[in-house]
Formats: C-alpha cells, structure tokens, sequence
C-alpha cells in the first residue's frame, strides 16, 4: 500500500533546498499508473511511483513544472509534520 503523505522537497540545480511542500494521497491515478498526491490547495500534484520517482502534473495552464525534486516519506510520528498528532499534555 503507498503512504498516505510525503514532503516534497524542490531545489535548484545546485542542490539547495528552495521550497518544502506536504502532498497527501488522492484517489487519482497518474499517466504512469502510480498514486497521485497533491497539497491542501491542489495546485501542487504529484505522481509518486513505489520508488520515490516523482513526476509533477500540471494542474492549471501556464506552469513550468519542476524537475528537481525528492519525496520524503512522511510518517504519523514525524515531528516535522505539523498535521501529525500533538504532543502536548493537558
């Protein structure tokens, strides 16, 4: 089964990290037949393979689709994860 969250982490040419995006599992399907994820605005979608290839999708016209990014696995205990369960005591 694929996870239900990843962070997607695009950056330049030279590496460095530019931007930091979390993209939960749609019911879609990408021209590649893997799982499409996309960020709470849906402007942000993204085919992920089993393998953690990422091809972004296009989700309105003129866009200029990365080509540098990484897919994190997200998982519930994640600290980075804001949307993850609290930590605080009552």
């Amino acid at each position: 089964m694929s996870p239900l969250r990843y962070e997607l982490v695009f950056s330049e040419d030279t590496g460095s990290a530019k931007d930091v995006v979390i993209v939960e599992r749609t019911s879609s399907k990408g021209p590649g037949g893997h799982p499409v994820y996309a960020d709470p605005t849906g402007i942000i979608r993204a085919e992920i393979s089993d393998h953690n290839e990422v091809r972004i999708l296009a989700s309105g016209g003129h866009q200029d689709p990365a080509q540098h990014v990484l897919a994190r696995r997200l998982t519930e205990a994640d600290p980075r994860d804001s949307a993850g369960p609290s930590t605080s005591a009552a």
